[in-house]
């Protein structure tokens, strides 16, 4: 068998993993790209928080009308002499009202 030599250079080569080096390389191009894709981004995020603080505004609201109803509740169990006072209290405010006969 001939003696052949192993190929020159070939176990000195370096990868692209070897030398750690990113991808793109270091210009001004690359800048650009990368204030591009940013602005977006931001775009983006200050879309999504304009969409969860109104989300978060209805929930509050919702959130705010069920407290209210179970207070309600709660008064009317607790004290319900309190429940005729207040109907009681919606008449007088009906017969504030005058009615008068209209011809026509």
């Amino acid at each position: 068998m001939p003696n052949v030599p192993p190929i020159k250079g070939f176990h000195s080569v370096k990868t692209s993993g070897a030398v750690c080096k990113s991808a793109l390389p270091e210009k001004q191009d690359c800048d650009f790209i990368k204030q591009y894709m940013l602005e977006k981004e931001r775009t983006r995020l200050r879309n999504e928080q304009s969409r969860i603080l109104i989300r978060l505004e209805i929930i509050q609201s919702r959130l705010k009308d069920i407290q209210e109803f179970f207070e309600e509740k709660t008064g009317q169990v607790l004290n319900p002499k309190q429940k005729k006072f207040k109907k009681k209290n919606s008449d007088e405010e009906k017969t504030e009202f005058k009615t008068m006969l209209i011809d026509y």
